[in-house]
Order: structure tokens, then C-alpha cells, then sequence
């Protein structure tokens, strides 16, 4: 296990941060923010805490529900929440790759039938259309983040046109939105990855920005297996960057330019 994070360590990243920033806005230039966060499918104590913390601090926190699972009882708790829009998290969240093989989990894999896929994809869509309304976005989030080259092929003719999956690369497609910089450390025990690993992450990806500066930097969650380390870089985070001059976060809806894309396709040939 590494060791944990010091006073000295969250300091470091605070100051890292704000001068990336400070850098960005003493240029009259802004970094893009945004926030995804994984595997809603109820409320929780949890989504409430995510949901608090969105709403301090005016932000969108894009809610990656898995629609299988998804519950009225969460439609209805978002109903009025105007930072909360909501993404397609696959169908069911559920491996389909063969892990005696040494495959990698995924939901959207090369193993997956395509007519078969496509239905429970259509299934999905529809079925957060109807709980959800105009804060559906027609955007999938592959579980585990990993989709086959024809899976993604096959999204625009579904109705859903936007993607957003874990990479640093910017993918020339005007739909597609990537997160680069997960909390969570998975391995072994999961927890935050801690402040000197969020440092690190963090310039990369902000000096990256400095000559890419179209890319939205996302931020990746998962609120229902966050730790107290967790909650506490959110609130360091968002302190500084969701109100600096050097940043700004755009509306969810508008990142993806897709917002009712899905309404022309139906009827269309899935």
C-alpha cells in the first residue's frame, strides 16, 4: 500500500493548481472542466454528497446511469437538479470479454453480437428517455471505459452519436468527450489515489492544455465507492477550479453538441 497523503502533500497540489490557472488567465485564456461521474442507477447518501457538492459550486457532474439497473426513484430525485445530466452507461454493466483468456472486462466489447448489442442499446436509450426527459444525453459510457471499434462504428445509427470513454488522446470527432484523470486508485484496496499522484496527473494534463486547449480536461468518479479522501479532493478541487478566472466549465450538453440528436433517428434501422 503507498503511503498517505501529508498536510504537505495537499498543499503542493493546491499551489500547483493555482498557478496553472493563474497561468492560463494571465493570458485571458481558460482551461475546460468537466465532470463525469459512473454507475448511478438509485439515490443514495453518496449521489446526495455528489450532488451537494455540484450544486455549491455550479458545476455540471455528468451522471453515467446504467440503465438496466436505472430506478423512477432516481428520475425523480434529479427531476429539479440542474447539474445533473444524464449519460448511458451501456445496458448492464456486465463483462462479456473471457478473462481466462487474459481479456480485459468490457461491456461493448469484440465478443458481443452487434444485432444483439445494438437492442439492448436502443433498450437503454429509450428507457432513460423516458425517465430522464431533456436531461438524457444520447452519449454512451462504456463500462470499464473500453469499446470495440465496431461498437463505437455503430452508435450514430442507434441515435446515440456521443462517447466518452478514459484517454488522453482527442479523438477528431465532435461528439466524443473524454475523461483523463480517474481519484481512484482500483488496485488492491480501492481509495484516492492521493495528492501527489492528483499533482502529477494534473500538470500533465494542464500543460497539455497550454497547446491543446480546445480538449475538456475530464474529471472521472465514482461516488458510490468513494473514501473519505475522495470527498475531501473534490472539495480542495472544485475550492480552486470551479471559481479561478483561468477556468470555466461548460455546460455538459453543449461539450457533447448532441443534445437531441437521438429525436431524428428514430425509426431509423438500428
Amino acid at each position: 500500500m503507498t503511503a498517505p497523503s501529508s498536510p504537505s502533500d495537499l498543499v503542493r497540489f493546491k499551489t500547483s493548481l493555482t498557478t496553472h490557472l493563474d497561468w492560463f488567465a494571465e493570458r485571458g485564456r481558460k482551461v475546460r472542466f468537466w465532470w463525469r461521474d459512473d454507475d448511478a442507477i438509485e439515490p443514495t447518501p453518496q449521489l446526495e454528497q455528489l450532488l451537494q457538492l455540484a450544486n455549491t459550486h455550479h458545476v455540471d457532474v455528468a451522471l453515467a446511469v446504467i440503465p438496466k439497473q436505472a430506478t423512477a426513484a432516481l428520475a425523480d430525485r434529479l427531476k429539479n437538479e440542474r447539474h445533473a445530466p444524464v449519460l448511458q452507461h451501456g445496458w448492464q454493466h456486465k463483462n462479456f470479454q473471457r478473462k481466462d483468456l487474459g481479456e480485459r472486462a468490457a461491456e461493448l466489447g469484440f465478443r458481443r453480437d452487434l444485432e444483439e448489442l445494438g437492442a439492448q442499446l436502443s433498450e437503454g436509450k429509450a428507457k432513460l428517455e423516458e425517465l430522464f426527459g431533456e436531461k438524457f444525453i444520447p452519449a454512451i459510457v462504456p463500462p470499464w471505459n473500453r469499446i470495440s471499434p465496431e461498437v463505437s462504428r455503430a452508435l450514430p445509427g442507434l441515435g446515440l452519436p456521443g462517447l466518452s470513454t478514459f484517454t488522453w488522446h482527442n479523438f477528431p470527432n465532435a461528439h466524443q468527450v473524454q475523461c483523463h484523470v480517474d481519484i481512484i486508485k482500483w488496485k488492491r484496496d480501492v481509495r484516492f489515489i492521493g495528492w501527489g499522484s492528483a499533482l502529477r496527473k494534473f500538470d500533465l494534463e494542464l500543460c497539455r492544455r497550454r497547446t491543446n486547449p480546445e480538449e475538456p480536461l475530464g474529471l472521472l468518479t465514482h461516488h458510490l465507492v468513494h473514501d473519505a479522501g475522495c470527498w475531501d479532493f473534490l472539495h480542495e478541487f472544485l475550492t480552486i477550479a470551479a471559481h479561478h478566472p483561468g477556468a470555466e466549465w461548460p455546460e455538459v450538453k453543449d461539450l457533447f453538441g448532441c443534445t437531441r440528436v437521438a429525436e431524428p433517428s428514430k425509426g431509423t434501422a438500428a
